[in-house]
């Protein structure tokens, strides 16, 4: 994978007046060029999302560009493991609360975009649904979007009309969704919910801001569609198996992506054997009988 030259690792970059965005030095295939903390806030209190691995130049840097101000809340969109392990050291140097996803901890049964979930994971609050932390000039609303994770938040900046969209949506590629926490339908029906919103713009964990949220998430959802159908024409020629399919299914890929895109196809089959449209014998799949 080549990355964008001289990334900005550890370095504070301005957003918008309310936003800042520090790089983790955590680049990999799957991360891009890393997981990227925001900081929210200007005033004398402010909040950091998404504060990414336990890594203690990361960790500075975090705390280098809140300088004098007080962490309100350190909040995680997920528990995946590029994501949420700086939250506890992070309270241990500041007294900040944790807020934001539920903890959720599961055995890793195939590859993923995070190495598996984070067990240190400890919040002083969980947020539901539309539940709200509010600070010095800031506002900070919880939108539920189950799907990549099943504890998976959006994190909506009320004042500027900002998504923070962690792993559910990102504008360099699509979410890995991993079975059996991962979920298709729960996917879907989160991104249709994006779409009925009129966020501005949306700063993901991994990537560049999106600033055409409205068309991209038309795009996602019709990708995810387009690979459903991709999966009932390999089943079309009779029963298959899960390695079997992705490398008709994802040509040109690396090879190494092989199992986070079989991952994915679990999931479609899954989604669809929920609905009565395939079934299968063992590690075979095939398309279900006529009722």
């Amino acid at each position: 994978m080549e990355l964008p030259a001289d990334l900005p690792t550890g370095l504070a970059e301005t957003m918008e007046p309310l936003v800042r965005r520090v790089l983790a030095g955590n680049p990999s295939p799957f991360t891009y060029t890393g997981t990227q903390t925001y900081v929210v806030g200007d005033g004398a209190d402010v909040a950091v999302i998404d504060p990414g691995p336990a890594d203690e130049a990361h960790i500075d840097a975090i705390l280098a560009t809140v300088g004098d101000a007080r962490i309100a809340a350190i909040m995680c969109t997920h528990t995946h493991r590029d994501h949420s392990p700086a939250a506890a050291p992070l309270r241990a140097r500041t007294g900040a609360p944790i807020i934001g996803c539920a903890p959720l901890i599961l055995s890793d049964d195939g590859p993923r975009a995070d190495e598996a979930f984070d067990t240190t994971y400890a919040p002083d609050r969980v947020l539901a649904d539309g539940e709200r932390v509010a600070g010095d000039g800031w506002t900070i609303e919880a939108v539920a979007t189950p799907g990549h994770t099943s504890n998976h938040l959006c994190l909506a900046l009320v004042e500027s009309g900002a998504l923070f969209t962690g792993d559910h949506v990102m504008g360099w590629s699509t979410s890995v969704i991993s079975p059996p926490d991962g979920d298709m339908a729960a996917y879907m029906a989160s991104l249709a919910r994006l779409q009925e919103r009129s966020d501005r713009i949306y700063y993901p964990a991994h990537g560049p801001a999106v600033e055409n949220p409205a068309q991209l998430v038309r795009g996602m959802m019709g990708h995810r569609k387009q690979r459903e159908r991709q999966v009932l024409r390999q089943l079309e020629g009779g029963p298959q198996t899960i390695p079997a399919m992705v490398p008709e299914m994802y040509k040109g890929i690396d090879s190494r992506l092989y199992g986070a895109a079989g991952r994915s196809v679990l999931a479609h089959l899954i989604d669809l054997e929920t609905r009565g449209t395939v079934a299968r014998d063992g590690e075979l799949w095939r398309l279900a009988e006529p009722a």
